[in-house]
């Protein structure tokens, strides 16, 4: 982002510690606030009903929230909520549009961002569509473990059901498999990472190329 565009943000962004669990985003709501990740994962859940929900994106130090009104929407049309524990930069509705408006260089840097989340996105629906659980899984660890520090990760077996979009037996069964294959440590309400490369060899090639775009679209000149 050039100094200009973070000039127009700077003044109304906020710095927030989020619990667990807190809520970002509400599908067919409003949005009213959006967060830039300085720590912390979020995560973006697609719903039919009650107990039928799956993540469909992580968000991190590397992205934010909102993104629907950078493509000049208003409405979330998913929840999305903190996954695990978030430091972030908060900014209202109101005046981010507003710099939306009077820069066209910061929604063009904003809309690489979307490009690269709806990039994750879609090699999630292929993921969870054509690769067994246990990869599933070993993609998401590795995923979640490029957006935090070191190589434990707070996360519990409900949270990984609903991640995963499985019932929590299923959960258990594919950590066991990691931990038999030396790849993670699974302890209550945490999961050790103790071999990435491994990890990144069991995700069966679904971890990689949607990292690489991003790196591509935030390697071009702002």
């Amino acid at each position: 982002m050039c100094p200009a565009d973070l000039a127009l943000l700077e003044p109304h962004l906020h710095r927030e510690a989020l619990p667990l669990k807190s809520p970002l985003e509400t599908a067919n709501a409003p949005i009213r606030t959006l967060y830039f990740f300085e720590a912390g994962i979020g995560s973006m859940v697609a719903k039919l009903r009650q107990e039928l929900d799956a993540e469909i994106g992580i968000i991190g130090f590397e992205g934010m929230t909102g993104s629907a009104l950078v493509m000049g929407a208003d409405h979330s049309p998913h929840d999305c909520f903190v996954q695990m524990e978030a430091k972030v930069l908060s900014i209202d509705a109101g005046p981010f549009i507003a710099a939306l408006s009077s820069s066209p260089t910061l929604r063009l840097f904003l809309l690489r961002y979307v490009q690269s989340l709806h990039i994750q996105t879609s090699y999630t629906a292929l993921v969870n569509a054509r690769l067994r659980l246990e990869c599933r899984l070993a993609r998401w660890l590795v995923m979640c473990q490029d957006r935090v520090e070191g190589d434990r990760l707070a996360v519990t077996h409900e949270f990984l059901s609903v991640m995963l979009g499985v019932r929590r037996p299923g959960v258990t069964v594919a950590l066991q498999v990691l931990e038999g294959r030396g790849l993670i440590r699974s302890n209550r309400g945490e999961v050790v990472v103790r071999d990435r490369a491994g990890l990144i060899v069991l995700a069966n090639e679904s971890y990689g190329q949607p990292e690489a775009e991003y790196a591509r679209l935030f390697d071009q000149p702002a």
